[in-house]
């Protein structure tokens, strides 16, 4: 960014540094000294933590040069997506914490690692609205822990077509799981939750006392069948070239998935007939 930008409060400073600096996610101390000197910043508290040493250090050089232009250098050359060509997912992750922060000043992280002029958020729902991505939506939507259990890593690399094959394939892996049985897709499908000549299917979702409630269990065990046929053969038989899937379709499928594991939480394994 070519003009000056206006200087941060202490608390954006903090929460950019803790982002960079994370624990877990973030960088290590000897990549922050690496990037301090490189960039000619001076280092406060080298022997400090992580977050309180990147704090400082952003404070000391906002308050040398009266703008946060450096600050956003140093995220730049911390963001370079050279750096994440084996991990994309961990770009992916530091980018969407930073741009909820970011957004409280007016900014944007795209894609290819640069800081652009964003939406100006001043509530916490704006800077949500402006900055959330898939993962953190679902999240939002209080998603099944299933569904990202087996997406989690394409959903982080924004790798659709592919998430939505894992999520799907889930389905079925919990069918197994639940009833001890083997097999895969419609064969499965009717195995674990078709009514069948008994009307006793080895999973059922509900009492199954009335025409209603075998209705209800038969459309579900439809309802996994259509994803199925939607979202998962084409899926793993297409090139992705020719597959497009959005965000939007993305976060619809995996809301439709997390509300079939719902139903199976609450699945009962009938005993033999």
């Amino acid at each position: 960014m070519a003009s000056l930008q206006p200087s941060w409060n202490y608390e954006t400073l903090k929460e950019v540094a803790a982002v960079l600096a994370d624990t877990e996610t973030g960088l290590t101390g000897t990549e922050i000294g690496d990037l301090l000197m490189r960039l000619r910043m001076e280092d406060p508290l080298p022997s400090s933590t992580k977050r309180d040493r990147l704090t400082e250090a952003f404070v000391a050089r906002q308050n040398l040069d009266q703008n946060s232009n450096r600050i956003i250098t140093f995220i730049v050359h911390a963001m370079e997506p050279v750096r994440y060509r084996d991990r994309p997912d961990l770009f992916s992750y530091r980018c969407d914490r930073l741009n909820e922060r970011l957004a409280f000043v007016g900014l944007h992280m795209n894609d290819k690692g640069e800081v652009a002029k964003g939406a100006l958020a001043q509530t916490l729902d704006e800077a949500t609205r402006i900055a959330t991505s898939v993962r953190d939506e679902l999240v939002r939507r209080d998603t099944h822990p299933e569904v990202l259990r087996y997406c989690s890593l394409e959903v982080l690399k924004r790798d659709n077509f592919h998430a939505c094959l894992e999520a799907t394939k889930g389905i079925f892996d919990r069918l197994r799981t639940m009833s001890g049985m083997q097999g895969d897709g419609s064969t499965l499908i009717d195995a674990t939750l078709a009514l069948g000549r008994s009307g006793h299917p080895k999973l059922a979702i509900n009492s199954l006392n009335t025409q209603t409630e075998r209705d209800e269990q038969s459309g579900f065990a439809n309802l996994i069948k259509g994803l199925s046929g939607l979202y998962r053969n084409p899926v793993a038989h297409d090139p992705r070239i020719n597959r497009s899937i959005s965000q939007s379709e993305l976060l619809e499928v995996l809301t439709a998935i997390s509300m079939v594991h719902r139903r199976l939480d609450g699945a009962e394994v009938q005993a033999e007939s």
